[in-house]
């Protein structure tokens, strides 16, 4: 056995799950499925639909692929593909709420029941039981053919290499499909292990992929993928099951990979937690780094994250955009968010000279020099025109010499902006903190704070 063998061995000692859980775990399911059950015999759902619904245990509890300690439990109730969209919808939520009935309501696609049961977390999710996944007519219905592939070639050694990995994604930072991780989901990262027959050549070839990087295990050869990494989904070859992963995290799973490989040792399974900084540290860093850093910080909108993060990056962009735009040099940005969201930027400067420098054509290219010449050869608030080797310039007033005032005003409403952040930074009060301020993060931020001044891959 090598180092790296017995470092995933270890691992899997810590987080396989006992018999015990094992078998409370199936007793829950057992008797979740009992409730389904009753609720089709008794509640609205009319009988020659009900004869025809199934209930289908999905996820990694369902292929024994979960880590111990993972409290959730996923099951589809398959409706025919005769009823109508809205009556999937009502009979769905109708079984939901008799099965958790201290549950309440998400939306995917669709909405569905989320609740509790005996310490499980479940989700109760109607989906259409089509033929195919390239029949289907929400993305909740690929989802049985993703657990019907995956357990004809999961075995228990696959499953142990299965839940190696999640393990090893998670202590890096990198799994999880929602839209605040991009990062490797539980889908992606057992088709993963499938494509390298184990966890440990997996580690071993992630360090020198080359993205793109390409995996088809159903040999569709369908159309290519714009993605640094590619999982053609074996159920439905027109889907790449590594969209949502970022270049950034598959980055992140080549460094560790390697760092694991040249030193086996079970550190990146289970990282220490962050320590938080508090308002010293964080001025001290910004006195070390000696950049002027700017945040906005609100209210956060009341939006799932799938749509607050990415309503926070593009906002993000926009007024990175903005700023660099106006001169103000952007060095690197982030976003939070808890009950407050913030955005923040480090500036090269956050003042500017009250002039800036604007060059005109060239003098020969005659046409565009005139008119260029012209614009300006009255204009009593400009320095110039003048020649630069052979260009007229001009130095003219700057319409922004301060960042914060620029992001107090109107102005920021011009920049490209989240729906629901515009809305929120237009409606409600929304703080501008500048230098030192940035310090008052702390209390709701520190963890965070500590992430981006102290970062690692």
């Amino acid at each position: 056995m090598t180092e790296l063998e017995a470092v995933v061995a270890t691992v899997d000692d810590r987080v396989r799950p006992d018999a015990a859980e094992r078998t409370r775990m199936g007793e829950a399911v057992e008797a979740l499925r009992g409730r389904v059950e009753r609720a089709l015999a008794e509640g609205d759902v009319p009988s020659a639909v009900a004869e025809r619904v199934d209930v289908l245990q999905v996820g990694s509890t369902a292929r024994g692929t979960w880590l111990a300690g993972d409290r959730d439990i996923d099951l589809f109730v398959r409706f025919p593909t005769s009823l109508d969209r809205a009556d999937l919808e009502r009979y769905g939520l109708s079984i939901g709420r008799a099965v958790l009935p201290d549950g309440h309501e998400e939306y995917a696609e669709h909405p569905y029941v989320t609740g509790e049961f005996d310490g499980f977390d479940v989700d109760l999710v109607p989906c259409y039981d089509v033929d195919s996944a390239a029949e289907t007519r929400s993305a909740v219905d690929r989802t049985p053919f993703h657990n019907e592939y995956l357990r004809a070639r999961i075995d228990e050694e696959r499953a142990r290499d299965v839940r190696v990995f999640k393990r090893f994604l998670k202590g890096i930072g990198a799994y999880g499909s929602d839209l605040r991780t991009q990062g490797f989901s539980g889908y992606l990262t057992e088709l993963l292990v499938l494509a390298y027959d184990g966890v440990v050549p997996l580690l071993r070839a992630a360090g020198d992929w080359q993205p793109p990087v390409e995996f088809d295990l159903a040999d569709h050869a369908t159309r290519e993928h714009d993605d640094p990494l590619v999982v053609v989904d074996p159920t439905d070859p027109a889907r790449n099951v590594a969209a949502v992963c970022s270049a950034e995290n598959v980055a992140r799973l080549q460094h560790h990979a390697r760092d694991l490989v040249d030193d086996p040792r079970t550190d990146p399974f289970f990282p220490a937690d962050v320590e938080p900084l508090d308002e010293a540290a964080v001025t001290e860093h910004l006195a070390r780094r000696g950049t002027s850093p700017v945040a906005l910080r609100f209210d956060a909108p009341e939006i799932v994250d799938d749509q607050l993060y990415p309503q926070l990056e593009k906002s993000l962009d926009g007024i990175a955009g903005e700023l660099n735009r106006r001169g103000f040099g952007v060095l690197r940005g982030e976003t939070f968010a808890d009950d407050s969201a913030v955005v923040l930027l480090e500036l090269a400067t956050r003042t500017l000279p009250a002039v800036e420098r604007h060059k005109g054509p060239p003098v020969h290219v005659r046409t565009h020099a005139e008119g260029f010449f012209e614009a300006y050869a009255h204009d009593e608030t400009v320095y110039g025109p003048f020649i630069d080797r052979d260009r007229y310039v001009v130095e003219r007033p700057r319409e922004w010499t301060d960042a914060h005032e620029l992001l107090a005003s109107d102005a920021l409403f011009d920049v490209a902006l989240g729906k629901q952040i515009e809305s929120t930074l237009r409606t409600e009060e929304y703080e501008v903190l500048v230098g030192d301020e940035i310090a008052s993060l702390t209390g709701e931020f520190g963890e965070e704070l500590a992430r981006y001044f102290e970062p690692r891959p």
